[in-house]
Formats: C-alpha cells, sequence, structure tokens
C-alpha cells in the first residue's frame, strides 16, 4: 500500500517541478539575457497550457519567462506574415497555390511547414475576407 501513494508523491511532484520551471526557459535557453522583442506565441501557448492545470505555477511559467526573455522571439525573427505578401500566393480564381505559399512562409519565417501533407484541412473565407485582401469572389 505504500508503494502507490510514493509513486502518486513522486508524480505530483515531477509535475509541479515541470510546471514551476517555465517553458521557454527549458526549451530555448539560448534566448534568455533578452530584454523585448516579439513573443513567441508557443512559448506563450505552453505557458497559458500551464495556467489551465495549475494557475500559480501557469503564472509563475509566464513570470519566469518575461523575467529571462525566454518568451521573445530572436532578434530578426518574427511568428507572422502580413497580408499583403500573402496576397501573392492567391491565384485569379481566388485558390491559395500552395506551393507559392510555402515559399513565402519559409522565406519571411524562415519556418518550413508541410503544405503538402495529405493530412491538411483547407476551409474556404467568406466575402469579408475577399474583400480584405481586395480580391472579388469568382465562381
Amino acid at each position: 500500500m505504500r508503494m502507490p501513494s510514493r509513486l502518486i508523491g513522486g508524480l505530483v511532484a515531477a509535475t509541479l517541478l515541470t510546471q514551476l520551471t517555465a517553458c521557454g526557459t527549458l526549451f530555448y535557453p539560448d534566448r534568455r539575457g533578452q530584454i523585448e522583442g516579439k513573443i513567441d506565441p508557443v512559448v506563450a501557448g505552453l505557458d497559458a497550457i500551464g495556467i489551465l492545470f495549475y494557475v500559480i505555477p501557469g503564472l509563475i511559467a509566464f513570470a519566469v519567462d518575461f523575467a529571462t526573455g525566454a518568451i521573445y522571439l530572436p532578434e530578426g525573427q518574427h511568428a507572422q506574415v502580413s497580408p499583403e505578401k500573402l496576397k501573392e500566393a492567391i491565384g485569379a480564381d481566388g485558390k491559395v497555390d500552395n506551393v507559392i505559399l510555402k515559399a513565402i512562409i519559409e522565406r519571411e519565417t524562415g519556418r518550413s511547414l508541410p503544405l503538402d501533407n495529405p493530412q491538411l484541412l483547407q476551409r474556404s473565407g467568406n466575402l469579408q475576407q475577399l474583400a480584405a485582401y481586395g480580391l472579388r469572389p469568382a465562381a
């Protein structure tokens, strides 16, 4: 009977220890020491998941990442692409060319996305989204 309680106690201690250490500090130790920059959405998302499961350790994770600067992307990197640059990937018929889109994302962010994956889900936009990009709907 004593072994299951030790196992559960060890599991709880390990879980709390991982939550008390911030995600960005663990995953990107080379980013420590930055003062400002754009926030990395991956690190912020992982810290937010920590808030969902354990409120206090999640908040501590955010505080540690902001204090150490590990939550910021390295200088010169960003995680988004402006809509003006994405216009190149939209054809005259309003369809997105995945090859051109992949090249634009790789050029702008330095990351390669698996846009040729057969499990990729594509969703169509509405008229307001097309109008925002200066496109006309074509049937």
